[in-house]
């Protein structure tokens, strides 16, 4: 009767006890849990390197990416860098399709038009390193002055309407309703512009180097990209 009891109490007892299979799952789900925490940490474009922590992912095209902390100290010093690198992508993106264009057709339409052409002796586009922007009319200058002027004035009024439901880079343009309503739509969109903004930066770059370097046009040291095309 005695070694009936021991017995019930022993197995009552292993009921609660945690079995080697549960102690493993246990042990794995934690450490797959530590995993997540640590790869949350560390940033998704420099996997290398600790996760910014300005950056939380909650802005469009954020992957973690600021070597030199150029993004500042607090969330709205992030939203003016933010402001700036939109600004700059699209100004970036019209000049990566207007730069190579000008190269292309400059000649042929001043020539119809009677006109100088405003390409280099080299025939490069009009910049600081290949020279030429004395060929460019103060017209020119004053035009599109007048347009960042007015691009300005109405980012002012989108902040100063939408409050915090403000997007940075928000000039309220768009003729064509093309950015959508719901907020996954929005967001996408918002990734879509700062990704191409980013690769037109890029370009751009690799315009002026290019041309720096061999004193020769774009369109002619690298045809396949642009002649091809057109």
């Amino acid at each position: 009767m005695k070694i009936a009891i021991a017995a019930t109490l022993l197995g009552s007892t292993a009921a609660f006890a945690p079995t080697s299979q549960q102690v493993a799952v246990g042990k794995t789900s934690t450490s797959l849990s530590m995993a997540d925490n640590s790869n949350s940490d560390k940033s998704q474009a420099l996997p290398f390197l600790p996760r910014p922590k300005l950056l939380d992912g909650s802005m469009a095209g954020d992957v973690g990416f600021d070597p030199f902390n150029l993004g500042g100290a607090d969330k709205q010093s992030l939203i003016n860098m933010r402001e700036a690198e939109i600004k700059h992508g699209r100004l970036a993106m019209l000049a990566a399709v207007g730069w190579p264009l000008a190269e292309l057709w400059d000649r042929s339409i001043a020539g119809a038009l009677g006109l100088q052409p405003a390409l280099t002796s080299t025939g490069s586009s009009p910049s600081l390193l290949n020279g030429g922007l004395d060929k460019i009319e103060p017209d020119y200058w004053v035009i599109v002055a007048s347009i960042a002027g007015l691009a300005e004035l109405s980012n002012k009024e989108a902040k100063d309407e939408k409050g915090r439901q403000y997007i940075p880079g928000d000039c309220g343009f768009d003729p064509l309703n093309l950015f959508p309503e719901d907020k996954e739509g929005k967001l996408a969109m918002q990734t879509k512009e700062i990704k191409h903004s980013r690769i037109a930066m890029m370009a751009i770059l690799g315009y002026v180097v290019q041309e720096a370097l061999y004193r020769s046009p774009v369109t002619e040291e690298t045809p396949f990209f642009f002649k091809s095309l057109l």
